[in-house]
């Protein structure tokens, strides 16, 4: 019985993991990636639309994205979304795409980047350990109802802390790579 509440707990440690990931992806390495884009989303035709939905984004060369829209009435709209985004990064229209380039990282932006993702993974872990924290007071509701004896109640909040200890030590892995990767560019 407890193995199927368990589940549950997990599963949702494994989206605070997923939107830390998502959180780093949106961190920006120096070089092009388009997954600095997610978050940007531009008003198409009223709808707030990911730009990767509304034209294609290529990267030519480490340090350039290029995004060509399939409605070239958007470019300004794009362009606009850009600017008004934390990207850090001027748009360049030629009237056909936008082009932006990436510039090389300073030593002092690296250490703001670190300090971010830092941010990131501590929320992570927060996550996580709020997650263990409603576990554990459903498991004690339980208990109190006489549902689960008080063995099955340690066991799980053994069981639950080591789950809480293993996805905390994977956001501490992400969080080494992803550092490494800043550093190192």
């Amino acid at each position: 019985m407890l193995k199927d509440e368990y589940k549950a707990y997990e599963e949702k440690m494994k989206k605070s993991i997923e939107s830390v990931l998502h959180d780093f992806d949106a961190v920006r390495a120096g070089r092009a990636n388009a997954a600095v884009l997610n978050r940007i989303s531009v008003d198409y035709y009223g709808t707030p639309t990911p730009i990767q939905q509304i034209g294609s984004v290529a990267s030519p060369d480490p340090r350039m994205l290029v995004i060509t829209p399939w409605d070239g009435s958007m470019l300004r709209a794009i362009e606009k979304a850009i600017l008004e985004s934390d990207l850090g990064i001027n748009p360049q229209n030629d009237g056909k795409c936008i082009r932006l380039a990436f510039p090389q990282l300073t030593e002092e932006r690296r250490r703001e980047l670190v300090k971010q993702i830092h941010k990131y993974a501590e929320n992570g872990k927060v996550a996580i350990r709020n997650i263990r924290r409603d576990a554990m007071d459903a498991f004690k509701k339980q208990q109190k109802n006489s549902e689960i004896t008080e063995d099955e109640l340690k066991l799980a909040e053994k069981d639950l802390q080591k789950l809480t200890d293993d996805h905390c030590k994977e956001i501490e892995k992400l969080l080494d790579g992803k550092e490494k990767e800043l550093m190192s560019v």
